[in-house]
C-alpha cells in the first residue's frame, strides 16, 4: 500500500475512478491539458523481448525526487553538479552511470504539436544540452514521466498517455538513456497494456533506453514484466525512515526467484545521507539493497554529502555484491527474532552474506558455510565487507551486530585461507543496562571462529570518563582452539547521579594469529542508565523508555501518531471510543522498556486509529526479553479495539511491537490505548 505522503500529491485508485468517469461525462478537462485518446498504438507493437544487452547488472546512478521532490533547488545546475561529482569524488569508478530527473522538468503543458516542453527556468539549455553535458562525462542521462494523462504533481505536468510513441521519440532524440515511468492518473487503463505500449514505443526509437516499471507492485510486475521493463517497482515509495526502509526490505525479499539480469526487482531508491536514520542504518540499507541485487540510485544532494555518505555509497566490496554478474538476489536464510541472515550466491562459487539486526539492542546472528550453500572444506576465507579485512573460519559465521546494524561477509571455500589470521567473535552475554552507582555484572567472550588458533589472547572493556570498569576473572589467554572461548566477567557502575540514556562502551580484542600477525578487533556496546520501574500500576506513557522507533514521526505519548514533528496526532480513538493515555505509532514500530524482574504484567487496548478512516492494517506484538507472549493477529480500522494482556514476569525488558500486516505501511497509525504495566 502506498503511504499518502511519499509524493506530493499521489493519486488513489478511487480518485482514478472518479476522474475517468468525469471524463466519460465530459465534465472534467483535465485543466486545460488535453486528455489522450486510449485507442490502439499508431505503430504496430514490437516483438515481446528484451534481450538488448541493457542492465545485466542493476542499474546504479541518481534520482533527484528523494532530496528535492519539486522544490526550486532542482534543476539544470544541480544536475550537471551531480554529475561533476560522480567523477570527481570517484563514483563513477565505482559504477555509477544514470543521473536521472524526477517529475517537475517539463511545463505543465504540451506546445501546438503535442511536444513535451521542459521548464525553461529549470532547464534553460533544454533536456538535450544537459544529456550532452553528462555523456561527455562518460555518464547517462535518466528521465521521468507517469502511464497516465499527468504524472504524480498536483502542478499537472504532462503523463505520456496516448503520447508514447511521441514522447518516447522526443527522449531518444534528446539521448534520454534510462526511462522510469510512474503509475499516476492512470484512468484505470490495464497496466499491462499501458507498460506494454511504452516498451514497444521505447524499441521504436533505435536508442538503447533502460525501462524502469514504476506501477508500485500493484499489479505484481514480477510476474509479468521480465519481457516488458528492464526492472520494476515492488512497492510503494520509500520514505528517509528505518520504518520504511524495513517494510520495503521485507517486501522485496521474498521476490529473489523473479529477479536477473536485464530484469531487476527495484524496491527503491537510496535514502542514504538524507538524515531521518543513522549512519549504522543507512549502512544497513546500502547492505541489504546490494544483497538483494537492488537498483542503487542515490537519492541525496550529494552536494551536501557528508564524508561518513560518500564512505558508504562509495563502498566498492559492497557494491561488487550488487553488481555481480551471475545477478542472484539474496534470499533469506533465517530470520528469528529479527535476527536475519541473507545470503546471496556469487559467479566465482562464494557466498555473500548480511547478517542483518532488526532489533533495538545488539544480537548475537550466526550462521554456517553449509547453511550457505558452500562445500565442505578444511577451512574458509571470510572477509569483512565494511573493514575490509580478511580472516579464515571452520565454518562458522557470526558476529555480534549492533542495534539496526548489518555484517557483511564473503565467504569462500578457497585453498588460500590458512593465509589469513582466525576470525575471532566478540560479544556480551547481555545488553549493559546499569542503575547508577549500583555495580552491574557482565559478561564478555572472546571466541576464536578460525581453523587456526588465537595466540596471545587479551581482552579490554572500556567506558565513559568517570565510569568503573572492572574485570573479575582472566582478561587473557595463551592460546584459544577452534570454537573455544575467552569468557571474563566484569563489574560497570556508572557514577551516582549519571542521567538516564545510552553511553558509549568498547570490547576491544587483540590476539596474534599462527604467523605471528597482530590483530585487534573492536566491538562498539551501547550501555543504557536505567531506572528501576515504579511499584504499583502505571501508565507506560508516564515511563521513560529504553528505545522508541516509529515508521512515520515520533512514538507519541497520549496522542495518535500524526506522522510528522513531535506533538502532531490527536486524542486516541479507537472505533468512536477516545482515550486520555497511551502510546500513539506508526508501523514499523518498537518501543522498549526497563523492567528490572520486577513487574508482572502489560495491559492495553489495541487497533487502528479512527483518524485513518478505513485505512491502516497492523499488528500488534508484547516481547519479554527475546519471547512473544502475547499478539493480535492482523487488525484493520474496521475492527474495535482489542484487550492485550501479556505476563512480562522477570523480565528485564519489555518490548511493543507493531507490524504493518505484510502490506507496507501506508496509514498504519496504531494505538496502545491506556497502556499499563503493574510491577
Amino acid at each position: 500500500m502506498r503511504h499518502p505522503h511519499t509524493r506530493t500529491t499521489r493519486t488513489t485508485r478511487t480518485t482514478r475512478r472518479r476522474v475517468a468517469a468525469a471524463l466519460a461525462a465530459g465534465l472534467l478537462s483535465a485543466a486545460g491539458l488535453a486528455v489522450p485518446a486510449i485507442a490502439a498504438p499508431t505503430r504496430p507493437p514490437a516483438t515481446p523481448s528484451l534481450a538488448d544487452g541493457l542492465a545485466l547488472t542493476p542499474p546504479m546512478g541518481f534520482n533527484n525526487w528523494n532530496s528535492t521532490q519539486c522544490g526550486p533547488g532542482f534543476d539544470e545546475a544541480m544536475v550537471e553538479g551531480i554529475a561533476d561529482l560522480f567523477v570527481d569524488k570517484g563514483l563513477k569508478d565505482a559504477g555509477y552511470r544514470y543521473v536521472n530527473l524526477d517529475d517537475c522538468w517539463a511545463l505543465p503543458n504540451r506546445d501546438a504539436n503535442g511536444k513535451l516542453v521542459p521548464d525553461p527556468a529549470r532547464f534553460p539549455h533544454g533536456i538535450k544540452a544537459v544529456a550532452d553535458y553528462v555523456h561527455a562525462k562518460g555518464l547517462k542521462l535518466g528521465i521521468y514521466t507517469s502511464a497516465g494523462f499527468r504524472t504524480c504533481n498536483s502542478a499537472g505536468f504532462p503523463g505520456a498517455l496516448g503520447h508514447e510513441y511521441s514522447d518516447a521519440q522526443q527522449f531518444a532524440d534528446w539521448g534520454v538513456d534510462y526511462l522510469k515511468y510512474d503509475n499516476c492518473n492512470n484512468l484505470g487503463v490495464d497496466a499491462q497494456q499501458r507498460y506494454r505500449t511504452m516498451r514497444d514505443a521505447l524499441k521504436a526509437t533505435g536508442r538503447p533506453i533502460v525501462y524502469s516499471i514504476c506501477e508500485w507492485g500493484e499489479n505484481k510486475p514480477w510476474e509479468w514484466a521480465a519481457d516488458v521493463g528492464h526492472l520494476w517497482r515492488t512497492t510503494g515509495d520509500i520514505s528517509d525512515s528505518w520504518g520504511s526502509m524495513l517494510s520495503i526490505l521485507k517486501q522485496n525479499l521474498p521476490l529473489a526467484p523473479h529477479a536477473g539480469p536485464g530484469h531487476w526487482n527495484d524496491p527503491d531508491m537510496l535514502e542514504v545521507g538524507n538524515g531521518g536514520m543513522t549512519d549504522t542504518e543507512y549502512r544497513s540499507h546500502f547492505s541489504l539493497w546490494s544483497v538483494m541485487a537492488a537498483p542503487l540510485l542515490i537519492g541525496t544532494d550529494l552536494r551536501k554529502a557528508s564524508p561518513a555518505t560518500f564512505d558508504i555509497l562509495d563502498n566498492k566490496e559492497v557494491i561488487a555484491v550488487d553488481q555481480d554478474p551471475l545477478g542472484k538476489q539474496g534470499t533469506v536464510v533465517s530470520s528469528a527474532g529479527g535476527r536475519w541472515v541473507v545470503g546471496k550466491e556469487m559467479k566465482d562459487g562464494s557466498r555473500t552474506v548480511a547478517l542483518f539486526n532488526e532489533s533495538g539492542s545488539a544480537q548475537r546472528i550466526a550462521t554456517s558455510a553449509a547453511a550457505l550453500g558452500l562445500p565442505a572444506a578444511p577451512g574458509y576465507t571470510l572477509r569483512d565487507l565494511w573493514q575490509h579485512r580478511s580472516y579464515n573460519t571452520a565454518g562458522t559465521v557470526a558476529a555480534t551486530v549492533p542495534a539496526h546494524g548489518t555484517v557483511m561477509l564473503r565467504v569462500s571455500a578457497d585453498t588460500r585461507w590458512a593465509a589469513h589470521p582466525p576470525a575471532v567473535e566478540l560479544g556480551l552475554d547481555a545488553s549493559p543496562l546499569v542503575e547508577a552507582g549500583t555495580p552491574a555484572t557482565l559478561t564478555s567472550a572472546v571466541t576464536d571462529l578460525g581453523r587456526t588458533p588465537a595466540r596471545r589472547v587479551s581482552v579490554s572493556l572500556t567506558g565513559p570518563h568517570g565510569w568503573t570498569v572492572r574485570p573479575t576473572s582472566a582478561a587473557t589467554a595463551a592460546a584459544l582452539g577452534t570454537g573455544r572461548s575467552l569468557r571474563t566477567g566484569w563489574t560497570v557502575t556508572a557514577p551516582t547521579g549519571t542521567p538516564t540514556g545510552s553511553y558509549g562502551l568498547s570490547l576491544r580484542a587483540s590476539y596474534r594469529s599462527p604467523a605471528g600477525e597482530s590483530v585487534v578487533s573492536t566491538l562498539p556496546l551501547t550501555a543504557s542508565v536505567v531506572l528501576p520501574p515504579p511499584a504499583g500500576t502505571s501508565h507506560l506513557s508516564d515511563l521513560p523508555w529504553l528505545s522508541a522507533a516509529s515508521g512515520w514521526g515520533p512514538v507519541e505519548r497520549d496522542t495518535s501518531n500524526g506522522e510528522s514533528a513531535a506533538g502532531d496526532g490527536h486524542p486516541i480513538t479507537l472505533n468512536g471510543v477516545v482515550y486520555a493515555k497511551g502510546l500513539g505509532v506508526h508501523a514499523q514500530s518498537e518501543v522498549s522498556y526497563y523492567t528490572g524482574k520486577a513487574c508482572e504484567k502489560v495491559t492495553a487496548d489495541v487497533g487502528v486509529d479512527d483518524e485513518k478512516g478505513t485505512r491502516g492494517t497492523v499488528a500488534f506484538e508484547i516481547w519479554a526479553d527475546g519471547t512473544e507472549v502475547a499478539s493480535t493477529g492482523v487488525l484493520t480500522n474496521a475492527q474495535p479495539a482489542q484487550p492485550l494482556t501479556a505476563d512480562v514476569t522477570g523480565a528485564q525488558v519489555v518490548r511493543l511491537v507493531v507490524t504493518d500486516g505484510g502490506d507496507g505501511i501506508d496509514s498504519d497509525h496504531a494505538d496502545w490505548a491506556d497502556a499499563r504495566l503493574s510491577c
